[in-house]
């Protein structure tokens, strides 16, 4: 726990919550703060990724970007769960639908992430490791889901390490019931499970893949709210209320 500053993030041992609730885009974490957090302090600036603690509902949790794709998601939820004492981590993002049941502004709850990333090689796992969500927060957000009238799926989602992939192939990843495509949860869930942590991802569905619809990108960055009502509403659920 010495290893405080990393070269990656500039907070000292003590200024990150064990709960972090993270986003890819740095804007949409400071709006996160502006929004969610009571007198939210500044922890990080380095490389322009935003992160902030303060207090929601009297417990105390921090927001934090973690960029693009399994590197830079890996690298931040690394230092985060092994260096700074964090305990949960709780991803919220854009995905794009891969099945036909989700639409535009729907949420989809990562129960478990496939990937064709080879993140998990540096395991040497004689097999092929399924990288999951913690049960108890899947259960709270699909409660969450229900209560707030949101509309909502469970399921596999897919990590990619490609954007602009040459044979992307997600009709056959749809046909084995994966429901979205992304780039950082499968990193997230390895290291959650490799440092004995707690993480669950929520993605609002920004596009379809298989019918063309999209929105803008400042639509994603200032609408796409019910996932985050969704993960902060959790909380409670990790976080007792400060004494």
């Amino acid at each position: 726990m010495n290893n405080t500053p990393t070269p990656h993030i500039g907070a000292q041992y003590g200024d990150i919550a064990e709960m972090v609730i993270m986003a890819g885009d740095p804007l949409r974490v400071k709006m996160m703060a502006e929004k969610f957090l009571d007198s939210p302090v500044c922890f990080n600036t380095v490389r322009g990724m935003l992160g902030f603690t303060g207090t929601y509902k009297g417990r105390r949790v921090s927001v934090m970007g973690h960029g693009m794709g399994s590197a830079s998601m890996g690298l931040y939820s690394y230092e985060l769960y092994n260096f700074y004492g964090v305990k949960t981590i709780i991803r919220v993002g854009s995905a794009g639908a891969i099945c036909h049941d989700l639409y535009i502004g729907d949420l989809a709850i990562a129960m478990g992430a496939c990937s064709e990333s080879n993140y998990a090689a540096q395991y040497e796992l004689p097999g092929t490791f399924s990288p999951i969500a913690d049960f108890g927060l899947v259960r709270a957000a699909a409660g969450l889901c229900e209560q707030f009238g949101y509309r909502y799926k469970v399921g596999n989602i897919l990590s990619s390490d490609i954007f602009y992939s040459e044979n992307p192939h997600y009709d056959k990843w749809g046909k084995m019931g994966v429901l979205a495509v992304e780039m950082e949860i499968a990193a997230l869930y390895m290291n959650a499970a490799r440092s004995g942590n707690k993480a669950l991802a929520i993605c609002t569905i920004s596009d379809h893949i298989l019918t063309g619809e999209s929105i803008t990108a400042e639509e994603r960055q200032n609408n796409f709210t019910h996932m985050m009502d969704v993960a902060f509403s959790l909380v409670p659920f990790v976080i007792s209320p400060l004494s």
